[in-house]
């Protein structure tokens, strides 16, 4: 058990587990799907999400088998945790308001805006 997925836990109400798989899943989608090497410098400034990243965030297989990637593929995966919508928007949000607690907001906006859609979603 994660410092960072007991806080999430705590924020979006799911459980320990849940809450880290998803973690890692999502931060591994910030880095495949945006720009690799600032999203590390985030993931490596968030203690123990590198280990998330690790044991995670080779698990999403995306929208159909990957057919469809991106945020959608995210989303599905996710739901497939068993989160629903509200949930995913709560866990994005409180996983940003970390990132940016430990990496700045400087390094947290260049993610965000290297992937596609997402700045509508934290």
């Amino acid at each position: 058990m994660s410092e960072l997925g007991t806080r999430i836990a705590e924020a979006t109400g799911l459980e320990v587990g849940v809450a880290e798989r998803a973690v890692g899943m999502m931060l591994a989608f910030l880095e495949q799907e945006g720009d690799q090497d600032i999203a590390r410098k985030m993931i490596n400034a968030i203690p123990g999400a590198a280990e998330l990243v690790s044991a995670y965030g080779g698990e999403g297989g995306g929208f159909l088998g990957g057919l469809a990637g991106g945020l959608m593929g995210l989303g599905q995966d996710l739901m497939g945790l068993g989160l629903g919508m509200g949930e995913i928007t709560t866990l994005a949000r409180q996983t940003i308001a970390i990132a940016r607690q430990y990496a700045g907001d400087a390094v947290v906006d260049q993610v965000v805006a290297s992937v596609p859609g997402l700045n509508q979603f934290v």
